[in-house]
């Protein structure tokens, strides 16, 4: 029976143990700076990069930690009475976006607070209609969950008139309050970070020789930047290759990365030995393909996801299929979080500005887990809110 993820003490598992092997194995030379090349390049280089290859595999080796203690918030307002929150998701289809809501209900329970979820369905004139739907019913706080609040500027106006505050949740790249647009706090790990790790585990697994093809979906400004900061990172390594780079709306990644991963495999036969996605679920959709042409579950190619860690991404790291690793968000966590900036706002205090630490999971650390669920939040945020 699978289970959502605790931070286990001790817990490192044999991939930490390979990484600090690699380190210590480096030279400590650097290779010179590599850059991103386009269909036809070489997937290896005459000896990897042994600089990259250890400065990767130390950011590997600490992302991969199961038993990092709680660093976030230990004090703030108790508990405001009353409340209604409006989550107003891009689309429930992304399983990011889906379970920071899960994780939002679950702590609205505990304050005492109601929720209403609305499903943008992933189009624009969808969004619009969503978060038209949420101002109108007078919340105390809308979630902007993982949409430009740019694309309901009008909405958006509108709420900050009736002086409802806005927390969004990956609604702008960086975490924390945001003046332009104007929101109280942004919920999301670093994207620097999480780019940069999701790219160093290629560098480190491949021992800076690998064929990469890029997965992301430009129509969101916070994907777009995500995609471009993997590629910059994997652009360290002169022996690694960015074979494509794919733009595939995560609306209809259901129906058309199908037929972009079989023309991948027929462009680069061979040689795409790694993939990095912004989002797990390309991995879901690209299975199916992967199956149909022969190629086995455990790779290559060796696919990582740069968030979100759904559940499905874990199961098919636990059975080896077709995915090998993700950077998962601590979604429940992130709902908890925007429950506890919701009570300040209403308090009249400051976004507490926390950051989750980035994290990588493996089939060597997710001891069967389906979420990354670290430990201490639930016990820090009921203390705080006098629950």
């Amino acid at each position: 029976m699978h289970r959502n993820r605790k931070a286990t003490p001790g817990v490192h598992g044999p991939r930490s143990a390979a990484t600090a092997l690699l380190v210590a194995a480096a030279v400590l030379a650097g290779c010179e700076r590599g850059s991103s090349s386009g269909p036809g390049a070489s997937p290896s280089g005459p000896s990897g990069c042994p600089g990259a290859q250890a400065r990767a595999g130390a950011a590997v080796g600490r992302a991969e930690r199961t038993d990092v203690p709680w660093d976030g918030p230990t004090s703030g307002p108790r508990a405001v009475a009353g409340k209604t929150i409006v989550y107003v998701a891009q689309t429930m289809t992304n399983p990011g976006a889906a379970g920071a809501a899960d994780g939002v209900r679950e702590a609205a329970r505990v304050i005492g607070w109601n929720v209403r979820v609305i499903d943008g369905g992933g189009t624009p004139a969808g969004i619009q209609a969503a978060m038209s739907q949420a101002v109108a019913l007078k919340p105390s706080g809308i979630v902007i969950g993982g949409f430009d609040p740019d694309a309901t500027s009008q909405q958006v106006a509108r709420a900050h008139a009736a002086r409802i505050p806005l927390i969004g949740w990956h609604a702008v790249a960086s975490p924390g309050p945001s003046r332009r647009p104007e929101l109280f706090t942004n919920i999301t790990t670093k994207v620097e970070d999480v780019a940069a790790v999701s790219a160093q585990w290629v560098i480190a697994t491949s021992e800076g020789r690998a064929g990469v093809v890029l997965f992301t979906d430009a129509s969101i400004p916070f994907a777009k930047n995500k995609s471009e900061l993997i590629r910059k990172q994997l652009a360290t390594c002169s022996g690694v290759r960015l074979l494509a780079y794919e733009n595939i709306p995560i609306p209809d990644a259901s129906s058309r990365t199908p037929q972009e991963i079989s023309s991948l495999l027929s462009r680069f036969p061979g040689r795409w030995t790694y993939s990095v996605a912004i989002n797990d679920l390309y991995f879901a959709d690209a299975a199916p393909a992967f199956r149909a042409a022969g190629k086995k579950g455990a790779g290559p190619p060796f696919n990582i996801g740069a968030g979100d860690g759904d559940p499905s991404a874990f199961q098919r790291i636990n059975d080896k299929q077709y995915q090998a690793a993700t950077v998962p968000e601590p979604l429940s966590l992130q709902g908890w979080q925007i429950v506890d900036e919701f009570n300040r706002a209403f308090s009249g205090r400051p976004a507490s500005r926390y950051v989750a630490p980035v994290h990588i999971t493996t089939i060597d650390n997710s001891d069967g887990a389906t979420t990354w669920d670290p430990s201490g939040y639930r016990e820090a945020y009921r203390r705080i809110w006098g629950k």
